[in-house]
């Protein structure tokens, strides 16, 4: 008796497992699905800050995380299309492929800027989408964070009220902070500016 109680007692201590399963391309959307989802996911990001998220290799490892995932989270925008695409295939799991619902690209809730009027590699790397580096403008991460908890919600029906919270939550947060942060630019508007990479350049 005594050893079926502490059997019982070890299980209930035991953390849910999460609900959600997510692989996310890049810290960014990691981080985001963090904020809405809380103790509801399990958020795997396949890049570091460090890395050039368009020149990784598909690692087994990374096919392994992707194998199990729900939900995969990318930039879109071609961002990932050198390594991607292979990761998926190769993963065998049907729930993460293009066009189904555990397939999420941030750069469709978006205004894509830079849309060349040519594609032309004498121009170097071109993304025929548009810059798919949207992360550098927080207030992209509003209509993408909106986007994402309802598709999350869709995912994983009996938590979408926590989903719909976190995002709330999540925005508020945002919302303050980017009046804060135009408060303090606001002097260098209409000052000339020189980037190394014109993802750089997005929110100035």
């Amino acid at each position: 008796m005594k050893r079926l109680l502490f059997v019982l007692l070890a299980l209930t201590a035991m953390p849910a497992a999460a609900a959600l399963k997510v692989f996310a391309t890049v810290p960014e959307w990691g981080a985001l699905a963090r904020e809405i989802g809380g103790d509801q996911v399990q958020v795997f990001v396949a890049t570091t800050a460090l890395q050039d998220p368009h020149r990784i290799d598909a690692r087994p490892s990374l096919i392994a995380r992707a194998r199990s995932a729900d939900l995969l989270l990318a930039t879109g925008a071609e961002l990932e299309i050198g390594w991607l695409p292979v990761v998926q295939r190769e993963s065998g799991n049907a729930r993460i492929q293009s066009g189904q619902p555990g397939y999420f690209e941030a750069a469709r809730h978006v205004v894509m800027l830079e849309i060349p009027a040519r594609l032309d590699r004498a121009d170097g790397d071109v993304h025929a989408g548009g810059n798919p580096h949207i992360q550098t403008d927080p207030r992209n991460f509003l209509r993408i964070g909106e986007a994402l908890a309802a598709r999350m919600a869709q995912l994983d029906p009996p938590n979408a009220g926590a989903y719909r919270a976190g995002f709330a939550a999540s925005a508020e947060r945002l919302r303050g902070n980017i009046a804060r942060w135009e408060k303090q630019a606001a002097p260098l508007k209409g000052i000339a500016v020189m980037s190394q990479h014109k993802g750089l350049g997005l929110s100035l």
